[in-house]
């Protein structure tokens, strides 16, 4: 029986030969997941993850593989970050399609306050029944996100009025319920002319990087002010968002795993510095790695500052309690070593 599952299929492949290079050099090393985790400070699952293509590995972790297995850490951590901008490019197509169907589901509610088409005099004269609308309503112009070009779903189209006029036969003119030449029509492509628009400079902001930031904006539509809703909306496991995880643990809170990357890694001597960032819950910590004793960590967004340190002997790692961020260049890590020595993220 092999040792290692398959790869998922929808890996870019940059990162399944990343991970298969991973692969190789913990079977040539002849250690175990528990073995290699005691090595390199990370914990088993977190391997277990990076093994098989559920997660990509820090760079820390990577160069602490290339140590305990004497490898080059130079080619690795070329190979990383060719995997890591993958992954990357991977997570902005998600984005751009969960995107879409926001902007599906906006359009769709928008049509619901659409008002009804105006009958006819000639249909109100003669007493014939109203005639009903195409079952959805296309919105020409731009389309959304991932090729996505929403419609507007069926809308009403035989009033009460129309209904009592029919069964009373003909009575007279009758008073349409919406403006004449069909205002309430008019009024949907209009709100839903302008959502397009929204999504398009969106896009465009998103895709070329108009903040100079590089990755800021991704999150679309995030307020100025961190969210601290903590209810409906978040994935499984996920307790908090915003600034209600200010102060609490990443992992407990279900910010880690799969949620979470490495915005930023710096090295302090001999120490991995990074700012780990968690779009879904609105927030990011700081976290050394190959640490020692009396090593710390603080990450800072705004006015807030959370700290961390290593207490006990032969700990490798630490991390700080998470602060509310917008998005991870808002978060800046210090780490001060035991030596004195000290640096900080950009």
């Amino acid at each position: 029986m092999p040792r290692w599952k398959a790869l998922p299929d929808e890996l870019d492949p940059q990162v399944k030969e990343f991970a298969t290079q991973l692969r190789r050099l913990v079977d040539r090393s002849g250690m175990s997941v528990a073995a290699l985790s005691d090595r390199t400070g990370y914990a088993r699952t977190s391997w277990e993850r990076y093994l098989s293509g559920r997660l990509l590995a820090p760079k820390g972790a990577v160069v602490a593989l290339a140590e305990v297995t004497g490898t080059d850490p130079v080619h690795l951590t070329t190979m990383w970050e060719l995997a890591e901008r993958a992954w990357s490019r991977s997570e902005m197509r998600h984005d751009m399609t969960m995107e879409a169907i926001r902007i599906s589901q906006a359009r769709a509610a928008l049509g619901e306050f659409g008002a009804p088409p105006a009958t006819s005099s000639s249909d109100a004269g003669g007493g014939k029944a109203p005639r009903r609308s195409a079952s959805a309503l296309a919105i020409p112009g731009i389309a959304g996100p991932a090729g996505v070009s929403p419609t507007i779903p069926p809308q009403p189209t035989a009033p009460e009025a129309n209904r009592r006029e029919g069964a009373g036969g003909s009575r007279g003119p009758v008073t349409p319920a919406a403006p004449p030449g069909g205002g309430g029509r008019r009024l949907t492509m209009f709100l839903a002319g302008v959502v397009g628009v929204v999504v398009v400079v969106a896009a465009v902001l998103f895709l070329t990087g108009g903040d100079g930031g590089g990755r800021k904006n991704q999150g679309h539509g995030a307020s100025a002010t961190p969210s601290t809703a903590t209810g409906s909306g978040l994935p499984a496991g996920v307790k908090c968002a915003g600034t209600g995880c200010t102060g609490k643990d990443a992992e407990a809170m279900g910010c880690s795993g799969d949620l979470v990357t490495t915005a930023k890694t710096v090295t302090v001597g001999a120490t991995t510095l990074e700012v780990r960032y968690s779009r879904t819950c609105g927030a990011a910590w700081g976290r050394i790695t190959g640490a020692a004793q009396g090593d710390s960590v603080r990450v800072t967004a705004g006015t807030t500052t959370e700290r961390g340190d290593i207490t006990a002997t032969g700990d490798t790692i630490a991390y700080t309690p998470m602060v509310a961020v917008r998005d991870a260049a808002a978060a800046k890590a210090c780490a001060t070593l035991a030596s004195g020595q000290r640096g900080c993220t950009t």
